[in-house]
């Protein structure tokens, strides 16, 4: 029950306090969605059990902070013309730089740029 209630709200930061919890019940947990998970089986005798460390996303591709800050811009919903004129460039320099950003993120689509910039945290 508590593994559907973790899935349901999406919950990834859930730890687990019990008594009594056998091996296979403490995997299941784990397994679910909690974080980790301590039980006392008898006086004096404690287990823990902890998920591994999810290991990073692997490192995209470099990003300049021109590139970053061009991007920003682009969040915002701003053409080219308008980045260019806050960034003192042309907009054809504007146009370059979304060029290179493209074939590093690897698509052409200015939202998806933004998209692949919001889920690798790369926008403040």
């Amino acid at each position: 029950m508590l593994v559907r209630s973790l899935r349901r709200r999406e919950s990834t930061r859930a730890v687990l306090l019990t008594r009594k919890s056998g091996r296979r019940e403490l995997v299941v947990l784990l397994g679910g969605g909690v974080r980790g998970a301590v039980t006392a089986e008898s006086p004096g005798a404690v287990r823990i059990a902890a998920k591994p460390p999810v290991a990073p996303p692997a490192p995209g591709p470099e990003l300049t902070a021109r590139e970053l800050g061009v991007l920003g811009l682009v969040a915002q919903g701003r053409s080219n013309r308008q980045i260019g004129e806050h960034l003192d460039l042309s907009a054809l320099t504007v146009k370059s730089h979304l060029a290179r950003i493209s074939r590093k993120v690897g698509t052409g689509d200015r939202a998806e740029m933004v998209a692949y910039a919001i889920r690798n945290e790369l926008l403040a």
